[in-house]
C-alpha cells in the first residue's frame, strides 16, 4: 500500500472537516455570508438544548449537593479557557467567560447572583467594582489637588478578561431517582473565579468568585456557543453539552452538611493532600450509594 497516498488522503479529510466547521461555509457566495443561516435553515436545524425531564420530589430517594472547582490549568479543562485572544479568531469561537459576559452586557442574561444560594441578584452595575479596577497616577492626583480635571492619560483602567479566569466553580445535585432506578446529576449553578481585580498583579492572590449564574436559565445561551472539538472540527459541541455530560475534571471543595455547608479546607487546614483525599472520599460515598442499592 502506498503510504504517501494514505497520508494525502488523511490530510484531505482533515482539511474538509475543518472547512465545514463553520456554518454555511460551503454555501456562502461571499465571505460575509459565512456563519449566517437563513430562517429556513434555522427552522430545519431544530437546534435546541435537550430539555430536562420532570422529576417529582417523591421520586428522589436520596440526594447530595456538592460544590466543585474546575481548575483551568488542567489540560482536560482547556475548552473552558481558550481562546483568550479574540482578535485573530472567528466570532463563533469564544471562551466560556466571554460568552457569559457578552450576554450579561447585552441584557440577555439576567439571572446572576451574589453566591451559590441564589438569594440576592446582581446587575451589571453591581459587577463594575468586581470586574474593573480604576486607578489614578501621581500626576493625576497632582491635577486633582490643584483643582484641575484629571487628564484621561493619568487614569489607569484594568478590566478582568478571559485570560484572568483561573477556575470555574459549579454547584450540582447528585440524586437517586427511584422511578428510573439510577443515580443522576443535575447542574444548578456556575461561577467564574479570578484573583481580586484590585490586587490582580499579586501572584499570591487566591481566586475569588465573581458572580454565580443559575444554570437552567442559561442553557440556551450555552447551547448556542460552540466549543472547539480537537478530534473533529466539523462537529463542535456546545458548552451546555460539555457541562451536562461532565466532560471535565472537577474537585469537590464543599458538600451540604450540618456545619453550615462548611468547606473541606475549613476542617482540614494547611494540608492539600488530605483535602484532596477528603474530596475523593465524598465522590466515593456518592458512587457507592448506587452500588449499595443493588447489593443484597
Amino acid at each position: 500500500m502506498n503510504w504517501k497516498s494514505i497520508f494525502l488522503s488523511v490530510v484531505a479529510v482533515l482539511v474538509v472537516q475543518s472547512a465545514v466547521a463553520q456554518a454555511n461555509l460551503l454555501n456562502a457566495k461571499r465571505p460575509e455570508e459565512i456563519g449566517v443561516k437563513t430562517n429556513e435553515q434555522k427552522l430545519a436545524d431544530n437546534d435546541a438544548p435537550l430539555p430536562y425531564g420532570y422529576v417529582d420530589d417523591r421520586d428522589i430517594l436520596w440526594s447530595k449537593t456538592v460544590w466543585e472547582v474546575i481548575d483551568l490549568d488542567e489540560r482536560v479543562n482547556f475548552p473552558f479557557y481558550y481562546p483568550i485572544d479574540t482578535v485573530d479568531i472567528g466570532a463563533d469561537r469564544r471562551s466560556l467567560y466571554d460568552v457569559l459576559m457578552k450576554n450579561v452586557q447585552s441584557g440577555r442574561l439576567k439571572d446572576i447572583y451574589v453566591d451559590s444560594y441564589f438569594t440576592e441578584k446582581r446587575t451589571l452595575e453591581d459587577l463594575e467594582a468586581t470586574l474593573t479596577k480604576i486607578d489614578t497616577t501621581d500626576a493625576g492626583y497632582e491635577q486633582y489637588n490643584a483643582g484641575e480635571p484629571i487628564s484621561p492619560e493619568y487614569i489607569n483602567r484594568r478590566d478582568l478578561t478571559a485570560a484572568d479566569i483561573e477556575e470555574w466553580h459549579i454547584k450540582g445535585v447528585w440524586y437517586f431517582d427511584k422511578r428510573q432506578g439510577e443515580l443522576k446529576y443535575r447542574l444548578l449553578g456556575i461561577a467564574p473565579a479570578a484573583p481580586d481585580v484590585n490586587f490582580i498583579d499579586d501572584p499570591n492572590q487566591p481566586p475569588v468568585e465573581l458572580f454565580w449564574v443559575w444554570y437552567p436559565s442559561v442553557r440556551q445561551i450555552l447551547h448556542e456557543a460552540k466549543v472547539f472539538n480537537g478530534r473533529n472540527s466539523a462537529r463542535p459541541f456546545s458548552f451546555d453539552h460539555l457541562l451536562n455530560s461532565r466532560r471535565f475534571n472537577g474537585t469537590i471543595y464543599k458538600e451540604d452538611n450540618v456545619y453550615g455547608d462548611r468547606e473541606i479546607q475549613d476542617y482540614l487546614k494547611d494540608n492539600a493532600l488530605f483535602q484532596l483525599l477528603e474530596s475523593q472520599k465524598i465522590k466515593e460515598n456518592i458512587r457507592d450509594f448506587e452500588q449499595d442499592m443493588w447489593s443484597y
